[in-house]
């Protein structure tokens, strides 16, 4: 805590201890206050000495954590006040609550966020839209019945073609968006309104209250980035991760996108990880092992020296966000199922230049690498056929994976 002035005019009435179980003499002319209240829009708390700070201490931090929620109301409503024009730079660009204390692993760091963008009441939304949770209730009860791998066939899968139609073009538009001194927020607001213009829900949209319309992970996140106000810079790569929800389905994909003038070791990554991708998808026919595709990405990963993630993995997708099966990328892993037609699910392995392990930002979505070191990822939702796999959110002209730079580059 910090100390009042040693002198004051006679006049100024002291303030008294804020601890309640205080019995001291001197209760009555407190001169330390707190030093966290001081950083939040509270009143000041005084202390009579150290010993009474430490004893009310368990209690009085509560009412840090109420500050916090109204420092936070008071930045988004500033940000929300100038919502329409220009945001002041100091305020686009300033750390977050939360940052301020976090030991970073990487160069990253996060800016403000704008605010929630609306879905219009006439389009179709999932479950977990409108819930104050976000919680999805189908997947819940899917989850709990232990329900098989769903068989996609007939006008059931041509809706999913469809929404994963929906999802290329979506991602097409916000790819165009990377850019050079474009800001993440930019390309959220780009994905969202390219959906809404398709009647589509952006399913990233409250999903356990994600607060955005799309993933944008740059450098060292591996996933779950939540777009902001920070500006891509000459030499990032940012993965877009779109989902949309049309028809009753959703359709998931994402891309790796070099930015301006990307070093080897970037361009490398960015490659690899396409690669890994494209191995894992070309062993994809009935009869496959989920468990097997881990072994043909980490082969192709460690091909070029790099690691896979092994915290997240591709699932089951359809009528749900999120269901079985699940599809682990690493090598050795236990996944259960054997890849028949009409399975409908992605793959999206996440490769870092350093080690596999992650951490998560304390957003509670952003997910880094534990070494710091930069991470890219593709992905594809697909359908198993009588003899191999479709890829349902393919490019145009591009039914098969083929690698060219320039289709990942942006300046």
């Amino acid at each position: 805590p910090s100390f009042l002035p040693s002198f004051l005019p006679s006049n100024i009435t002291m303030p008294s201890c804020a601890n309640p179980s205080c019995v001291s003499p001197t209760k009555d002319a407190a001169t330390m206050t707190c030093p966290t209240c001081a950083t939040l829009p509270l009143a000041p708390a005084y202390f009579c000495s150290q010993e009474c700070f430490k004893a009310a201490w368990p209690t009085h931090k509560k009412i840090h954590k109420l500050g916090k929620q109204l420092k936070a109301a008071q930045e988004a409503k500033a940000l929300e006040e100038a919502n329409g024009r220009e945001v002041p730079e100091h305020l686009r660009l300033s750390l977050p609550d939360w940052a301020t204390r976090y030991n970073f692993t990487g160069p990253l760091r996060p800016a403000q966020q704008s605010p929630t963008r609306i879905v219009p009441a006439h389009i179709p939304r999932p479950d977990y839209a409108d819930d104050p949770q976000g919680r999805s209730e189908s997947e819940i009860r899917d989850k709990s019945s232990g329900r098989n791998i769903k068989v996609y066939t007939g006008e059931e899968l041509e809706r999913v073609r469809h929404a994963c139609k929906m999802g290329r073009e979506v991602l097409d538009l916000g790819g165009r968006a990377c850019r050079v001194g474009a800001t993440c927020d930019e390309i959220d607001r780009v994905v969202h309104e390219a959906a809404v213009e398709r009647g589509c829900y952006p399913s990233p949209l409250n999903y356990y209250n994600f607060p955005k319309s799309v993933c944008t992970s740059v450098n060292e996140v591996i996933c779950h980035g939540i777009p902001d106000y920070y500006e891509i810079k000459d030499g990032d790569i940012v993965n877009i991760d779109v989902t949309t929800y049309v028809g009753g389905c959703h359709g998931d994909l994402n891309e790796t996108f070099m930015v301006g003038n990307v070093d080897e070791e970037g361009r490398k990554l960015v490659k690899c990880a396409f690669e890994c991708l494209q191995s894992a998808l070309a062993a994809c026919k009935p009869g496959t092992l989920y468990r097997d595709l881990g072994a043909k990405i980490n082969k192709v990963a460690k091909s070029y020296n790099c690691s896979v993630v092994k915290t997240y993995c591709g699932h089951g997708i359809g009528d749900l966000f999120h269901t079985s099966p699940n599809v682990p990328h690493y090598a050795k892993n236990k996944a259960k199922g054997v890849m028949a037609p009409g399975h409908v699910f992605t793959v999206e392995p996440m490769i870092n230049l350093g080690s596999w392990e992650d951490v998560t930002w304390d957003d509670n979505w952003t997910a880094v690498t534990a070494d710091g070191s930069r991470s890219a990822q593709f992905e594809h939702t697909v359908v198993v056929t009588e003899t191999g796999v479709e890829i349902l959110t393919a490019r145009d002209d591009e039914p098969v994976m083929v690698w060219d730079a320039e289709k990942s580059s942006r300046r």
